[in-house]
């Protein structure tokens, strides 16, 4: 495809993965918590770690079922540990199933990951017009109190800059710059 992407993908991984799913408003609650895990276990390392990971994940995580996930134990975080196919950071592998813990208790008080989630953007994507990559902030109002919020919640590793970049993985925020073609496909 000869069409302008966006400056960051740079490779046939990040190809498909910002032409196929970066920035396409996503309402199902088991890939909004996949999206949660995958952008935490990120902080500090590449995307580009995470996707190269990120079947192994979904393999490791049970396909990130978020009651399976909840109920993971002791042996469940040595078997983690132990898998090359993700990143073996004891705190983030915990931070998963206690996300997961956390997701059900949303989802029993909100009816769903996707309603509590989307009412930080009043229910619709919020459409960026930055010309550059340099010109995407790497947090916002919104993102601040979305962390605040999933932190008070008892969330782990989802500091404003992880929810940003959820936010935009996850079509939140319309991202894509002004030159690339994905830009006016998500308005």
């Amino acid at each position: 495809m000869n069409q302008q992407r966006c400056e960051w993908a740079s490779d046939q991984l990040h190809w498909e993965y910002h032409d196929q799913e970066w920035g396409v408003p996503l309402h199902d609650d088991q890939r909004l918590f996949e999206f949660i895990v995958l952008e935490g276990a990120q902080a500090g390392l590449s995307w580009s770690t995470i996707l190269r990971k990120r079947e192994t994940y979904r393999a490791a995580f049970r396909g990130f079922d978020i009651r399976k996930v909840a109920r993971f134990g002791s042996r469940d975080i040595d078997r983690l540990l132990n898998d090359a196919g993700i990143v073996r950071n004891r705190q983030k592998v915990a931070s998963a199933i206690q996300n997961a813990r956390a997701t059900l208790k949303i989802v029993d008080e909100f009816g769903s990951l996707d309603a509590y989630l989307w009412k930080f953007v009043r229910g619709a994507p919020i459409q960026n017009a930055w010309r550059s990559i340099r010109d995407v902030p790497a947090r916002t109002a919104e993102s601040d109190a979305m962390s605040k919020a999933l932190q008070k919640r008892g969330f782990s590793f989802v500091g404003s800059t992880i929810c940003y970049a959820f936010m935009q993985a996850v079509g939140m925020v319309n991202d894509h710059t002004v030159g690339c073609y994905r830009f006016s496909e998500l308005q």
